[in-house]
């Protein structure tokens, strides 16, 4: 069973926030990716960005989500890490993915200053262009979506538990079947 719960969404969706306070109220540990790439490279994304572009932004961030290390843990990469197909592929091995989805309407009310929040926008690319772009890696990735339109925080979290109790049992129960299944067939 994949302990491990992985958010993945557009900035601004909540996923630190949301992250720790279910983090807490599950027992798990809170990994925010976007403060290992920092860690790593001694710098704030922004300026990463900044010094190495969108490409070699996207090569640091693979390299550091697909090397997490993590048991019993809540999971927060940065939003662009849906490009990264190593990352995906072990967050896909070792977690349940849950994707925090929010319409355009509400990710542009929430991020005012794209560049100051450490976005990887392309030149020319509008935050429009971005979250069309990305909304089919969250849906190909995920293995839960939440929708938070009109939801307060608390609400949100709520739901994510819900979700994420609810996918474990049928998970736990569809292995159960196929084990008996297995069985059967010997």
């Amino acid at each position: 069973m994949k302990k491990n719960i992985v958010f993945i969404g557009m900035p601004a969706v909540g996923k630190s926030t949301v992250g720790i306070v279910v983090a807490k109220r599950l027992g798990m540990r809170f990994i925010d990716t976007d403060l290992l790439i920092q860690e790593q490279e001694g710098k704030l994304l922004r300026e990463i960005i900044a010094e190495k572009g969108e490409e070699g932004f996207l090569e640091i961030e693979n390299q550091v989500n697909a090397s997490v290390k993590a048991q019993n843990s809540v999971i927060s990469p940065g939003g662009s890490v849906i490009y990264c197909k190593d990352a995906m592929k072990h967050y896909k091995k070792i977690g349940t993915i849950v994707y925090l989805k929010a319409s355009y309407q509400t990710i542009k009310r929430r991020i005012r200053n794209p560049k100051k929040r450490g976005v990887v926008l392309k030149e020319g690319q509008s935050l429009r262009d971005l979250y069309y772009e990305r909304v089919p890696y969250f849906e190909k990735y995920a293995d839960i979506t939440v929708c938070e339109d009109g939801c307060r925080i608390e609400d949100t979290i709520k739901n994510v538990l819900n979700a994420v109790k609810k996918y474990r049992k049928t998970t736990e129960f569809r292995k159960k079947l196929d084990n008996e299944a297995k069985r059967k067939l010997k």
